[in-house]
């Protein structure tokens, strides 16, 4: 469902689609962090990366969240033991489905081991809704620093300062929780 009917967007007081979020920043063994590339269905030229996560269901607490985005996305199920943080805070504002959009997430970082990457690169368990089948075009490993040069070129990557952030998550969070607002 789209538009004023697609649930997951109540509005809030100022009218605006809003909604809370949960996101995974996921690293292999290697160090190399999952992303998954996203478009617009109105613009599919309009593309950017971005970590596995998505809304929370009524009355679903974030690390629950992330975990059933994770495994609806990615095909991938692990424990709650296993999410680090939240690491970020972020509140976005951003244009899509033809809508200007409010989003509030809580970031988690996971370690995944070679075998759960390869069941990810595999994809047959993943669980698409029928918008993450229109509006996602891939998903890809990235190296910390290949996902650098690739936003110097003019890849988009969110959140803003990703990179950056996941090295440091990468060598040890040190239990701050980090806030941004984007938008």
């Amino acid at each position: 469902m789209f538009g004023d009917g697609f649930t997951e967007w109540p509005l809030d007081a100022d009218g605006y689609p809003h909604r809370e979020a949960a996101r995974v920043v996921l690293f292999d063994p290697q160090g190399n962090i999952l992303m998954i590339l996203g478009h617009d269905i109105d613009d599919a030229n309009y593309q950017w990366w971005f970590t596995p996560g998505g809304g929370l269901e009524e009355g679903e607490n974030p690390k629950d969240g992330a975990l059933r985005e994770l495994r609806e996305e990615t095909g991938l199920e692990i424990g709650a033991d296993r999410l680090i943080g939240p690491v970020l805070y972020r509140e976005s504002t951003f244009r899509f489905l033809a809508k200007t959009r409010k989003q509030d997430e809580l970031f988690f970082v996971a370690h995944i081991t070679d075998c759960e990457r390869r069941q990810i690169d595999e994809g047959k368990d993943a669980q698409l809704t029928a918008l993450e089948k229109r509006v996602l075009a891939g998903y890809r490993w990235w190296a910390l620093a290949d996902l650098a040069a690739e936003h110097a070129r003019g890849a988009l990557v969110f959140p803003v300062g990703l990179v950056d952030m996941a090295q440091s998550w990468l060598e040890g969070w040190d239990g701050v929780m980090l806030r941004r607002r984007e938008g």
